[in-house]
């Protein structure tokens, strides 16, 4: 009984943050159109170093049964969120590197990346002295649209030969299929948020 009742009081607390998190991307993220949304405010350039924290703690609930020894993100904005997620998980925080070229000569692993908000294709790079097969990796972003960025995080940890335990985003637009597609292929996607709807005319945002 004890068990049960300590497992609801988390699930309460998890949809509490949830809730809160939805009302501050509604108070301070601007729509700029029905598919851009900043969040510059608390997110990607001012930081929100208190938010990031429950963040990292509602993914150590969720993949609270996952062997995680290290988490992997992608330059520049996931790594303020990762580095959190590292303290909080205690295990390294690896950083895919956007490279205006690429040597490949057998020390690096390399995918390319289409950015929907900066409408460019990057070149990304890991080192293969930080992912290797024997890493157990969670893959952090601050935001997911179509998916692309951690596509190319998942080729490279493929390539790696490190297992995906699962992936967290803190924020979802779940309107651009990006999350339902990895989901559909067996990740664990847990999305603190996901956007529904943005309307740039009232700034209204729904969420699932």
């Amino acid at each position: 009984m004890l068990q049960i009742q300590n497992e609801y009081v988390l699930l309460t607390k998890g949809w509490h943050f949830m809730r809160l998190l939805e009302e501050r991307i509604q108070q301070d993220g601007n729509v700029k159109s029905k598919d851009v949304l900043k969040v510059d405010a608390f997110l990607n350039h001012q930081m929100d170093v208190k938010l990031f924290t429950e963040m990292a703690h509602e993914w150590k609930r969720l993949f609270a049964e996952k062997p995680i020894n290290k988490i992997l993100t992608i330059e520049a904005s996931g790594i303020g969120i990762a580095a959190i997620a590292g303290s909080v998980f205690d295990v390294p925080v690896v950083f895919a590197k956007k490279a205006q070229s690429i040597n490949l000569d057998g020390t690096l692993y390399a995918t390319r990346v289409e950015s929907f908000t900066h409408g460019k294709v990057f070149d990304v790079i890991v080192s293969k002295k930080f992912v290797g097969p024997g890493d157990h990796l969670l893959l952090i972003d601050d935001f997911m649209a179509n998916g692309c960025a951690m596509t190319g995080l998942i080729e490279i940890c493929e390539d790696a030969g490190a297992t995906i335990e699962g992936i967290g985003i803190a924020i979802e637009k779940g309107f651009q299929g990006g999350g339902q597609r990895l989901r559909d292929k067996g990740y664990q996607v847990e999305s603190l948020a996901i956007i529904d709807s943005m309307d740039p005319e009232t700034g209204v945002i729904s969420f699932r």
